[in-house]
Formats: structure tokens, sequence, C-alpha cells
């Protein structure tokens, strides 16, 4: 164990080199990777037989148990997941393996290809949400009603009022919450599973060697839950990175049904879809705009027409009407066009 030292830059970096001298790995380059909206860093290890993955999780800021206990229960079911080669939990790093550089968003650049990965992203979904005796093997919190509510805050926090500058009102506030209070009650009845929840284009890897499910790559997934079976099924379809056409998201809810076990009412599950695509999409509009006020990281925002395209068509259904009235009420028009049409080639 290296002992353990403050979180700043110069320190972190000292603690990465030891962390690798100490896993006895002689590297001859270390190459930073895509981040994402999180304070861990991750860097391929680049050595003379093959290439490795370093995290780095600041612990004072990120934890990196969740990870382990996901990364080696999405591999005992037969999933694929980077394995953990060695760690250091007191000081947030752990050695990963390398699933390459076909990350979904790469490989779809190629259209023909479409179809495929799609079907192959949703027949991991099917084969998570057939698990039998979840509660046996992994214990996650709940995705409840106290915590999907306490992300909707974000919408207002950081978009509404940081990004749009409105004046959000404490008793409109709590209108917004107590609307979302009862609209939430339709998904109470939606049957639960594991939950990824960033289960999207950039935190899928196409891993061509492997057979079935195992050629999709999970990553990202130290945030899971057990929550609703709807939820990462809307968040691979209503993706904020890509715009992906009705005929495909058609085909992939039909092949998803068809496979799936316990959906007794198709229109009571696309009830619970559309509402947490709109949930979802609320918090994903507070994230992206967080990112961009507190930490100068724009590069986000260009996904902004896009939320407001699916979130419009989402407020569309009956069971959203409340919401729909309150941003009615409380989001000009004039603003949400000027988003749409912002940066719009997404």
């Amino acid at each position: 164990m290296i002992g353990r030292v403050n979180s700043n830059q110069d320190s972190r970096q000292l603690l990465l080199n030891e962390f690798l001298k100490h896993t006895g790995i002689s590297h001859l380059k270390l190459l930073p990777l895509a981040d994402d909206c999180s304070f861990r860093k991750y860097y391929r290890v680049q050595t003379k037989t093959n290439n490795l993955v370093v995290m780095d999780a600041p612990p004072d800021k990120e934890e990196v148990n969740p990870f382990i206990q996901m990364s080696d229960l999405l591999n005992s079911l037969g999933f694929s997941a980077p394995k953990i080669l060695d760690k250091d939990v007191q000081n947030g790093f752990l050695l990963l393996e390398d699933f390459g550089n076909e990350t979904y968003t790469k490989a779809l650049s190629d259209s023909s290809k479409e179809t495929n990965l799609y079907e192959n992203a949703i027949d991991v979904l099917i084969e998570i949400h057939n698990l039998k005796s979840l509660e046996e093997r992994v214990d996650l919190p709940f995705y409840d009603q106290k915590k999907l509510q306490n992300e909707l805050s974000l919408f207002i926090d950081w978009y509404l009022e940081g990004r749009l500058r409105l004046d959000i009102s404490e008793k409109e506030k709590r209108r917004f919450f107590e609307a979302w209070r009862q609209c939430l009650t339709y998904i109470e009845s939606c049957r639960t599973v594991l939950v990824l929840r960033d289960y999207h284009v950039d935190n899928l890897m196409v891993l061509a060697e492997r057979d079935g499910v195992r050629r999709c790559g999970l990553l990202d997934f130290q945030d899971a839950v057990v929550g609703p079976a709807s939820y990462d099924l809307v968040s691979l379809l209503q993706d904020s990175r890509r715009n992906i056409s009705d005929e495909i998201s058609s085909l992939m809810l039909d092949r998803y049904f068809d496979g799936v076990e316990g959906v007794d009412n198709r229109n009571n599950f696309m009830k619970s879809y559309y509402i947490l695509g709109t949930q979802r999409a609320l918090k994903v509009f507070g994230i992206f705009t967080r990112q961009d006020i507190l930490y100068r990281n724009s590069k986000y925002l260009i996904h902004i027409p896009r939320l407001w395209r699916y979130t419009l068509a989402n407020l569309q259904f009956e069971a959203l009407g409340e919401i729909r009235a309150w941003l009615d009420e409380n989001v000009p028009l004039g603003f949400i066009e000027n988003e749409i049409t912002m940066n719009d080639s997404s």
C-alpha cells in the first residue's frame, strides 16, 4: 500500500507513478483518455506486450469500490466489463483491462453497422433484465422517488436559473416537485432490475473478438442502482449525444419486448419509458450546464437542442400533462426556441 497524500495535481501524478511501480509494470507511455462528467481520469498504459488502463479517482471526490463491485458482478454474470488487474483503494487507483478504441460512438460513424450494434446493446439489457433473484446477487441502492426528485433539482438550479437566468419562485419550485411526485407514481408498478444508469453509446465498446452479449463492452457503471426496467432502455434510445431514427428506435423496442420477461402491459411500460426519458433529460440539462458554469467545460452544450427535442416529444404524452403545464408557465417559448436553434447541428 502506498502512503496517502493530498489530492492536488502534482501529488496525484506522484501517487500514480508509485502505483504503476507497485504493479510491477514497466510502461513505455502513459496517454490520457477522454474524460467524462466526473472527477475521474483515465490513462492508457502502453507496455511492450499489451495496453492497460489506469483509473485515477481522487478519494476525496470519487470512490472506486462501487466500480470494483460492479465490474466483478457483471463479469461473473457473463457480461464484458473491464476486469480489475490491480488496485489501490485508499488512494483511488485501479489498473484495468483495456477494451481498445472502438467505442460505439466511433463504430456508428459507419451507418451500415447501426442496426447490429443497437441489437447487441438491446440484447445486453434483455439478459440483465431477465436475471433472477437480483437481490441475492447485489446490494445496491434503490432508484426511488427521492433520488429521482433530487436529480430534478439540477434542472432548476443549473439550467433554468444558472443558464437561462430565470427567476423561479419557491412556490413554483414546490409546484414543480409536486407535479413530479404525482407523475413518478406511474412508474411504481414498473418491475425493478439492475440499472447501469449511463447506458449510452459513449459508454459502450465494440469487442469484435467476443461472442454474444460479451461483444458489447460496458463502461461507467459505478453508479448502478436497482430501479425501473425502462430507465436504461430510454437512456440508450433517447441518447443525448446522437440522433436515433424513429425506425431504429421502434425496431429496438420491438426486439426488447420480444426478448424480455415479465412485461405484462407494454402500454404501461412505455408510460414509464416516456416519464423517465423526460426526467433523465431534465437532469442532463443540469449536468451539462453545470459542467459549463462550474468547470468551464462547454463541450456538452452542443447536445442541448437534442435534449429539448426529446423533452418536447415526450411531453405530448398524457401522463406528463402537469409537467408540460409547468414548463409552459415558467419557461418562455422564446427561450426554448433559442436553445433548440443554438449550435443546432445535433
